[in-house]
């Protein structure tokens, strides 16, 4: 799968037939369509921001070193400081029909982080295949004493309307809803997960989960490593409004099916230590 250099909108790498991209901001994959798909797996909202200092609304961003506000509940931005900063890309490998892209992150290059003052280096690895999307997270500890992370990449799936689909896997997973007054991990998925409304759940859940869409006629699986919790979001008509890079209507063709180490599945680094999670994607039939 070859590859070419891009600068607009951002600077990154795309293969030549335009099916995959991934952007040095934030180290994000904004595009994968595999061959013979007829539409792109991720979703990419028409006016994402692609400048410094903010997240782009769609694709996978990462979640790293805290999830959301954080386990304190106090942290700034939301969701960490990394999906909003250019890396360093490392390593760009073509393989036949598949293209490596790697990148790494540290403190010298985020500069001084208040929230988050630990040495540490972390990497991020997206292989685009002809039939499938690999995306892998590694985080190392270089500092001398213990610190936690939260992580999350947060995958952004592309359907033909989100309460339409089915997300299956989940059946017998406690979950906590963040909609409910006092949220706790206190629900149980009974069944099919059908989106009615506005969702913002986490599944103490390590396994596969897939999502059928009739619309678009395919299933996409995901499967993870390395993750313990799978996190479901759509905002819905209402709070769509609210965000200023989600137009109109566009988050009906949305879904995100995130690999997840959040809450009390955090993960705990000692130094030297180092972690790994990784989420990977497969389109398939309605009926494989």
């Amino acid at each position: 799968m070859s590859h070419t250099e891009i600068t607009a909108p951002l600077p990154g790498i795309e293969d030549a037939a335009g099916r995959c991209r991934i952007f040095d901001h934030g180290a994000h994959v904004a595009r994968w369509q595999p061959e013979g798909s007829s539409h792109p797996v991720l979703w990419l909202s028409s006016a994402s921001a692609y400048t410094a200092g903010k997240a782009i609304r769609g694709g996978i961003p990462i979640c790293f070193p805290w999830f959301g506000p954080g386990l304190t509940g106090d942290k700034k931005p939301a969701h960490g400081f990394v999906r909003a900063i250019a890396w360093r890309r490392s390593e760009v490998v073509e393989d036949g029909d598949t293209l490596r892209v790697s990148y790494t992150i540290d403190p010298e290059i985020t500069g001084r982080q208040p929230e988050f003052p630990h040495p540490y280096q972390a990497r991020l690895t997206a292989e685009f295949a002809a039939a499938h999307l690999a995306v892998t997270l590694w985080a190392r500890n270089t500092g001398d004493q213990p610190f936690t992370i939260e992580e999350a990449l947060h995958t952004y799936l592309a359907v033909s309307d989100v309460r339409e689909i089915a997300v299956d896997g989940l059946d017998g997973a406690v979950y906590l809803d963040k909609n409910l007054p006092e949220p706790a991990f206190d629900q149980v998925q009974s069944g099919s997960l059908r989106l009615t409304g506005p969702t913002d759940r986490v599944h103490l859940h390590g396994g596969a989960v897939t999502v059928s869409d009739p619309g678009y006629a395919r299933r996409i699986r995901l499967s993870t490593e390395g993750s313990a919790d799978v996190v479901v979001w759509n905002p819905w008509e209402e709070a769509a409004a609210g965000l200023a890079d989600m137009p109109p209507g566009e988050w009906s063709g949305m879904v995100c099916v995130e690999a997840a180490n959040v809450f009390a599945d955090a993960v705990t680094l000692l130094p030297g230590e180092d972690w790994t999670m990784t989420q990977r994607i497969d389109v398939l039939g309605l009926d494989d």
